[in-house]
């Protein structure tokens, strides 16, 4: 596990103690964890996320189906 130490404003220490609050986290770090995993989720794109990367691997190594008429292959006629 990586430590980091940061510095806060006042106003981004009041923040992160009202998130800490709110959502009933013991500490501080719990809260940092809590609105990275957020921003993850929010605002980074799946392509970038490693475990897409990961499986994107695993399907590379899949056998290809050839599919003349996907109708009639997925029964939709």
């Amino acid at each position: 596990m990586v430590k980091a130490l940061i510095n806060l404003t006042e106003y981004e220490n009041r923040l992160l103690n009202i998130i800490k609050a709110k959502y009933g986290f013991r500490t501080k770090t719990e809260a940092i964890k809590w609105i990275i995993h957020e921003y993850e989720e929010e605002f980074l794109e799946p392509e970038l996320r490693p475990e897409f990367i990961e499986k994107m691997k695993e399907r590379e190594k899949e056998e290809v189906v050839e599919v003349k008429d996907m109708k009639k292959h997925f029964g939709l006629e």
